[in-house]
């Protein structure tokens, strides 16, 4: 079995970081990814995925990502389901292991390739 995405896109708002009780780095974003096919209109169509990052990774996501970057994620696809005011609620988000920012602000130039070792990621985590 494998289970393994790669996106490139622009973060759609500024990194959400926080500390579970545990101590561990968890930072969550969205990336827009345009699609190859334009819309009715003539216009590019995006689609938007959740991501998140534990740890180190996180901790360098939190600090280093800004609204507007172009960035490369790579990780897996994760589905959660959890009742919500009585119904069934699915949510799916992208794992990331590795992160490449593409851009900086103001510069064209690649930038810096972060990688995270899958093994360190904490079994459960309450928020």
């Amino acid at each position: 079995m494998y289970n393994k995405i790669f996106l490139i896109g622009r973060l759609t708002r500024d990194p959400d970081q926080r500390y579970t009780p545990g101590g561990f780095a968890v930072t969550r974003f969205s990336v827009a990814v345009n699609r190859p096919v334009r819309g009715k209109g003539g216009e590019n169509e995006a689609d938007f995925f959740r991501v998140v990052a534990w740890r180190k990774l996180a901790e360098i996501c939190g600090e280093y990502l800004k609204k507007g970057m172009l960035v490369a994620v790579e990780g897996r696809l994760q589905l959660d389901s959890f009742e919500k005011n009585g119904e069934r609620v699915t949510m799916a988000e992208i794992v990331a292991d590795n992160m490449q920012m593409l851009e900086r602000k103001g510069e064209s130039r690649p930038a810096e390739h972060v990688s995270q070792d899958q093994s360190s990621y904490p079994e459960e985590v309450p928020f």
